[in-house]
């Protein structure tokens, strides 16, 4: 792991921020501990972390508009880790643009691969330099063209559209599996490394996130469909330049 690696810690307990920092700290990230909304903000212009664990519960702020902040103006990782445990909370987290959703009391071993996680969709990997194929071209769909080299996706008026990293990999899992059916398991494991719990509403949260941003009606999808207890599939068909 990258020594060099920066984590903000945000939560207003420093107890909790202590605990998080001691630990992460030892594992080769460097961490920055702070204690509100604002001290995050000076942060993200200063010294901008790869990625943010933030706690929902802060006094007098809305965890869900910093959440929301660091999406519309910042390209990080975003783990919510919050004692508010609600399904409704969790979707909302993730709708917000969180790339995970953690709840206290958390075990440190499983909250830091949820961080590995999220940083091996954002970091490339640390070691030596060595020969790889020509990665393939953009994959066109629908008149959208996705770049995996770059994670870009463009619209079909040449626009660039800006997703988050979870939604990068959902989108990238779909169109390399184009006209099959997808389980929510499978894309789970896929593009978060873990299996799907009796409530979980990840996958379904992200394509709703998805058809926002590609579906010219999002109430009636045609590239992204549900598949009545299945799971989704991409309808289109898919050119790889």
């Amino acid at each position: 792991m990258n020594p060099d690696l920066h984590i903000a810690v945000l939560d207003d307990e420093v107890e909790i921020t202590q605990l998080l920092a001691g630990y992460l700290q030892s594992h080769g990230y460097r961490v920055t501990q702070l204690h509100d909304g604002r001290s995050l903000m000076r942060t993200m212009q200063a010294d901008p972390p790869a990625l943010v664990l933030l706690d929902l519960g802060l006094p007098g702020e809305d965890g869900f508009s910093i959440a929301r902040q660091l999406r519309e103006h910042w390209q990080c990782g975003l783990v919510i880790v919050s004692g508010r445990g609600d399904a409704v909370d969790k979707v909302v987290g993730l709708e917000v643009g969180a790339d995970d959703y953690v709840t206290k009391p958390f075990d440190l071993r499983e909250l830091l691969a949820r961080i590995k996680a999220v940083l091996r969709r954002m970091v490339p990997a640390a070691g030596p330099a060595k020969a790889q194929p020509s990665a393939p071209g953009p994959m066109h769909f629908a008149g959208w063209a996705l770049d995996a080299a770059a994670r870009r996706l463009v619209n079909p008026q040449g626009q660039d559209v800006s997703l988050t990293s979870g939604e990068f990999d959902l989108l990238h899992t779909f169109v390399q599996n184009a006209g099959r059916v997808l389980s929510r398991d499978f894309l789970l494991e896929r593009t978060r490394g873990r299996e799907a719990g009796p409530y979980d509403r990840t996958i379904d949260v992200q394509v709703g996130r998805l058809r926002k941003k590609l579906e010219v009606s999002p109430g009636d999808p045609r590239i992204i469909k549900s598949v009545r207890g299945a799971g989704y599939i991409l309808v289109p068909a898919v050119v790889v330049d």
